[in-house]
């Protein structure tokens, strides 16, 4: 039989929140961190603006993928490496993580028979090998099948679908090592003020009048002013070194997000870059942690935000395409500050199609690499 040109790679494309892309087991990429990277670019058709070649959507947001494996950690269920796939340019970021594409780990995981189902709810306990994180995601599973269809609506996605509630649990200092990097919840930068944070994701929260914008700009209004976006850019790469990220020239983090007060029933708005480009909602992590400088005592955001009262706190952060509303609980006691207990949201997912994606075989030929023997050890070291 003759050898075919073209390597067959099992996945589920799986829109998971407001993002979409496939889902891999780990165990079904190659084992090097290189080939696989290159597997990755020529499946999502990259670099190429259209992404005409693969099954990328050409946006940042439908150009992502999931790497899901079964853990060996104690009391966790799957191990989830999440991979942004840039479009432009053939660079594959193990960096930040994607609480949008989480929304889609449990359902995968168990549908592919990683975890076993329950009836009624299903707990997948997820290791987020980017940021060394956990989450608890809750699946619908009634009758011990994933319920997809439901009545919840998230802004950016149409119709409804089946509720998830994610539990995000010590998320702070995700990957910078602390909730305040710079160990200031107030900072200046170039005459600019900033809060400089992490609780799930590296993010400059900085006040929009303060660029001379009402944070009510339309994304493209936004990318358009090219002077505004070089500022920001300055602003970024030195708020980077600051964060302990380094050089973030070409990184995806810190995300850029401006805030103001709110104007349609929310606690405050928000325009967020992932990091160049002006994003049509706001992500998990980045909403997360955004809602914890909002709580947080001297932030840039006192004077926007009305904190509400008690331990656990409900925000409704306005974006381009909607509102995004979590909960956060926080322990004010503490005697280091103040700490988040659990920060919850709900999300909704739904898997598209499963089958293969096809990859050139000049790219890989399906071979296991040798340089490392266990799918486990492969996911460990990814974000390394």
């Amino acid at each position: 039989m003759a050898r075919s040109s073209q390597t067959r790679v099992p996945c589920t494309l799986m829109r998971g929140g407001t993002s979409k892309g496939p889902f891999f087991l780990a165990t079904d990429l190659p084992t090097d961190l290189q080939l696989r990277d290159r597997v990755l670019l020529a499946a999502m058709g990259s670099p190429d603006a259209r992404q005409i070649d693969g099954i990328g959507g050409a946006d940042p947001l439908t150009s992502k993928a999931a790497i899901i494996s079964r853990s060996s950690r104690p009391g966790i269920d799957v191990d989830y490496l999440f991979a942004q796939v840039a479009i432009d340019r053939p660079m594959v970021d193990v960096t930040p993580n994607c609480g949008n594409m989480l929304a889609g780990v449990g359902p995968f995981a168990i549908e592919r028979g990683l975890v076993a189902s329950r009836d009624s709810v299903t707990p997948v306990a997820i290791y987020m090998v980017n940021t060394g994180n956990t989450a608890v995601a809750h699946i619908p599973t009634p009758g011990g099948e994933v319920a997809y269809e439901g009545e919840a609506s998230i802004a950016g996605v149409p119709g409804t679908a089946v509720a998830i509630r994610i539990d995000f649990l010590n998320t702070a200092g995700s990957v910078c090592g602390a909730l305040l990097p710079t160990g200031h919840a107030h900072d200046k930068i170039d005459g600019i003020e900033a809060t400089l944070i992490d609780n799930g994701m590296p993010v400059v929260v900085l006040r929009a009048a303060d660029f001379g914008k009402s944070g009510y700009e339309t994304p493209a209004e936004l990318d358009a002013d090219k002077k505004f976006k070089l500022r920001l850019e300055e602003i970024r790469i030195a708020a980077g070194e600051r964060m302990g990220l380094g050089d973030v020239r070409a990184k995806l983090v810190p995300k850029m997000t401006l805030i103001a007060p709110p104007r349609d029933g929310g606690d405050l708005a928000t325009r967020t870059f992932i990091p160049h480009k002006c994003h049509a909602a706001i992500g998990v992590l980045g909403a997360v942690t955004v809602g914890t400088a909002c709580v947080l005592a001297g932030s840039v955001a006192s004077g926007i935000v009305s904190v509400p009262q008690g331990a656990v706190k409900r925000l409704s952060v306005e974006h381009p395409s909607g509102e995004f509303s979590l909960e956060i609980e926080v322990d004010n006691k503490n005697d280091s500050g103040l700490k988040v207990v659990r920060s919850s949201l709900i999300r909704t997912a739904r898997a598209l199609f499963r089958g293969d994606v096809l990859v050139p075989a000049s790219v890989w030929d399906g071979s296991v690499s040798k340089l490392a023997d266990a799918n486990a050890r492969t996911v460990e070291i990814a974000s390394k």
